[in-house]
């Protein structure tokens, strides 16, 4: 099939975005038992995408869906759908849910056909190492209360939604979260690092935490640079309070600054030195991975 501007990929096809047709009863709308992936690209260089997609791996494994698609197969979408859009900045969007069943049943049907969807969509142009131009974030916060696998990129992202509304709400642009021991775990849609005394800080990996790739990237980036002691430990909320600097990371925001969190000042309340060089250094480095 031609490829043509606003198409998606859908079980093997290209069709444009409103001939797309999913099930009511896929299990992806019913139950969001899927697995999905955003990989930012620009000019059309991909950004840690295998890295990317070994996670949508892993995450299809945790929940028992099986896939018979590689990175040179999703590698090979995601160069249509770039070619396709004629944008130089762009997300690649990756799909998969468990597929449609006869029924609705919670129980993992046998004899389906995983449902794959994807599909490009313009985003900004990449962050640059710029204190004056960067956007500034300012962030409220409230304990974690989604559930116990943040670990899986799943596609029921409700408690992360009702959580990014919170600071929608009161007028800040994200959410960071602590549990019950009052421990930084993350935020409703990135990671946070925390900089004290030149130390970069952010929370260890576990059940808690999206194993984030820009996440991963830095720190990698970070280490081999060695400028800054690099830590990885449970960070409390009184330590977070007491940061000099607070950036969020995703595929989206590279790393971004916070300058407020809970209407208080994060540090003198601008972006710090040691975001520009870090930032400096993710841009240099980040079509490596």
């Amino acid at each position: 099939m031609a490829i043509d501007n606003n198409i998606v990929f859908l079980n093997g096809e290209f069709v444009p975005m409103s001939e797309a047709k999913i099930s009511p009863l896929d299990r992806g709308f019913l139950f969001g038992d899927g697995i999905y992936e955003v990989v930012p690209s620009y000019g059309g260089q991909l950004v840690g995408f295998a890295l990317h997609i070994e996670r949508m791996q892993n995450g299809l494994n945790a929940i028992g869906i099986k896939l018979e698609m590689g990175v040179d197969d999703w590698r090979d979408i995601a160069i249509k759908l770039m070619e396709s859009s004629g944008k130089g900045n762009l997300g690649l969007y990756f799909h998969v849910s468990r597929g449609a069943d006869t029924k609705r049943f919670h129980a993992y049907p046998e004899h389906v056909q995983p449902t794959v969807f994807a599909y490009a969509f313009e985003i900004p142009a990449a962050t640059t190492a710029d204190k004056q131009g960067v956007k500034q974030y300012k962030v409220t916060s409230t304990e974690d209360l989604r559930w116990k696998r943040c670990q899986i990129k799943s596609t029921s992202l409700l408690g992360n939604v009702m959580h990014f509304q919170q600071g929608q709400d009161v007028g800040v642009q994200e959410t960071i979260l602590f549990n019950q021991h009052k421990e930084l775990t993350e935020a409703s849609a990135c990671n946070v690092f925390m900089v004290k005394n030149n130390v970069v800080i952010t929370p260890p990996l576990d059940n808690q935490i999206l194993p984030g790739i820009t996440r991963h990237m830095l720190l990698d980036i970070l280490r081999k640079d060695g400028s800054f002691q690099v830590q990885e430990r449970a960070l409390n909320m009184t330590e977070v309070r007491d940061a000099d600097e607070l950036w969020l990371t995703s595929s989206s925001k590279e790393i971004a600054p916070v300058v407020e969190l809970d209407g208080q000042p994060v540090g003198n309340g601008k972006v710090g030195d040691i975001w520009q060089k870090a930032q400096s250094l993710y841009s240099a480095n980040k079509y490596l991975y």
